[in-house]
């Protein structure tokens, strides 16, 4: 009995240890460019776009496919380094596997 409430302890801890982790994802960010540094895209650990910085001399009305593409291409990176950010941080509370719905 006294092993299972020493479990239970622990498990409590780190429930509370992941929490924080959550939380402070929200405070780092990630920083991807396109095109050269055309377009610069920042997203914090939640995966909120918190900043996209785009360069006057990449607007073109002639061809704004272009600057969609720029666009799109940094959004997407940053939200993938995101997920690497997200894995390697909550990676230590599940040794690497990786649990659906867990963050």
């Amino acid at each position: 009995m006294k092993n299972m409430q020493q479990m239970m302890r622990q498990v409590k801890k780190m429930q509370e240890e992941m929490q924080k982790a959550q939380e402070g994802l929200k405070e780092k960010v990630v920083e991807s460019s396109a095109g050269g540094g055309a377009v610069t895209v920042k997203a914090n650990g939640h995966k909120e776009i918190i900043e996209i910085a785009i360069k006057p001399e990449v607007v073109d009305a002639e061809d704004v496919e272009m600057l969609q593409d720029l666009v799109l291409t940094a959004v997407n990176d940053a939200l993938r380094k995101v997920d690497e950010l997200v894995g390697k941080e909550m990676g230590r509370f599940t040794g690497g596997m990786n649990i659906p719905g867990l963050f």
